[in-house]
């Protein structure tokens, strides 16, 4: 069992790091007791739903655009942002 002590804390900070990114927890004493547990953090995968990306997409209903109407759309909104002189 790893220990470490409230004075510890503020030397032995790297270590502290090393056992936590190992997945270890560790113990807190102060004053010859045990007052916590530090332990990592596991982090959730996010699993990609594609069908509800696909009804949240229909849901905004967003308008088809073909390759020149995006960049006609994109060379007005530089030159009202820049000047023509940008593009």
């Amino acid at each position: 069992m790893n220990l470490i002590t409230t004075t510890d804390l503020r030397t032995k900070t790297s270590e502290l790091v090393e056992l936590l990114l190992a997945g270890r927890s560790v113990n807190i004493i102060h004053r010859s007791r045990v007052i916590g547990e530090i332990r990592p953090k596991i982090e959730e995968v996010k699993v990609f739903d594609a069908k509800r990306f696909k009804k949240i997409v229909e849901k905004l209903d967003f308008p088809h655009l073909t390759d020149k109407e995006i960049e006609k759309k994109y060379r007005e909104a530089m030159t009202t942002k820049h000047g023509k002189g940008v593009l």
